[in-house]
This record gives structure tokens, C-alpha cells and sequence, in this order.
């Protein structure tokens, strides 16, 4: 593990190791397996960020589920734009079914927020919400969060399939702005 790390101009240290991610991401997938046994689950994961989260965690998913991805941003360089962009749309039959939104970060809530809008149209039984790292401080949206591994409060980071303009997702750990 390196304790400090460059990517681009900016210099990161270590905030979240990764036997603590692995331990925290084993924890969730726990509680789905029992929070959702019996369900007829699709997990949503959201690209980029969210492809490492959602890899771990479904491996550690017991029950018959299904995995689809979509990508949205709303991120240029190191700040949110405020505005929410589709990238790569849904190809899954949602209808009647549980889904459970992976997303790598819940920052100010607005991608989640658009998400949530966006799926009401494809009548799934119920919506649900995990994210690796939820920042309560930033977030201005009234979002119920199901399942989060950390709550950290309004750093920039990277690591573990979160980037800074397109560098330092295949970092083990996660890393914040010094």
C-alpha cells in the first residue's frame, strides 16, 4: 500500500484500506442476502465508478440475481457540473422486480435523484440504493440510502473504481485530495 499517491495535480493519502473496503463490502452483501432473499433482484450499476463495488459485492450475493449496467454523469475533472448526462441507457425488464441501484459515491444526490425519476417508468416493485461512499454533508437531496459502506465527509477521492478525470480506479485503496 502506497500512503500517498499524484494523480493528475493533485496529491492523495490514504483514507479507506483495502481490507477495511473488503470487509464493509462482505458486511453488505450479508445484509442483502438476508434483507432480500426471495426477491426477484436486478442490481443497476452505475458506470464507471461503480464496476469494482459492484464486482465484489456480487460475488458475495447467495441468491439468483441478474446485473445490468447504465451510465450517467454529472462529473468534469474534479467537480460536479450539476447537470446529470445519459451515457449508456437500460436494456433490462425492470417491471414488477427489485432493483437495487450500485453506485460508487453518493455525493450531492442529484445523479441518484435523476436515476430514481428515470426508473419509475419501467414500474419496478421497489428501488433500492447502495453506494460504497456516501457524503452526508454534500448531499442536498432527501434520499433514503439502504445500504453504504462509508459515510465521509466533503473530500475529493479516488481509489477502488473512483477516478480524477479518468486516472486512479485501479487503485486498491481509497485515497483523499491532501
Amino acid at each position: 500500500m502506497q500512503n500517498e499517491v499524484t494523480v493528475h495535480d493533485k496529491k492523495f493519502r490514504v483514507s479507506v484500506k483495502a481490507e477495511d473496503i473488503q470487509a464493509r463490502v462482505a458486511e453488505i452483501a450479508g445484509q442483502m442476502n438476508a434483507d432480500l432473499a426471495g426477491k426477484e433482484v436486478v442490481f443497476l450499476a452505475i458506470l464507471n465508478g461503480s464496476f469494482v463495488f459492484a464486482a465484489d459485492l456480487l460475488r458475495g450475493i447467495e441468491m439468483p440475481c441478474r446485473i445490468s449496467f447504465v451510465k450517467f454523469t454529472s462529473y468534469e475533472g474534479d467537480h460536479s457540473t450539476g447537470t446529470v448526462r445519459e451515457l449508456i441507457g437500460l436494456n433490462e425488464n425492470l417491471k414488477g422486480k427489485t432493483v437495487v441501484i450500485i453506485e460508487d459515491i453518493v455525493d450531492t444526490g442529484q445523479t441518484m435523484t435523476d436515476l430514481l425519476v428515470y426508473l419509475k417508468q419501467f414500474e419496478p416493485a421497489e428501488v433500492r440504493i447502495a453506494t460504497l461512499m456516501f457524503k452526508p454533508e454534500s448531499c442536498c437531496k432527501n434520499l433514503k440510502i439502504d445500504y453504504f459502506g462509508f459515510a465521509i465527509p466533503n473530500d475529493f477521492i479516488v481509489g477502488y473504481g473512483l477516478d480524477y478525470d479518468g486516472l486512479g480506479r485501479n487503485l486498491k485503496d481509497i485515497y483523499k485530495v491532501v
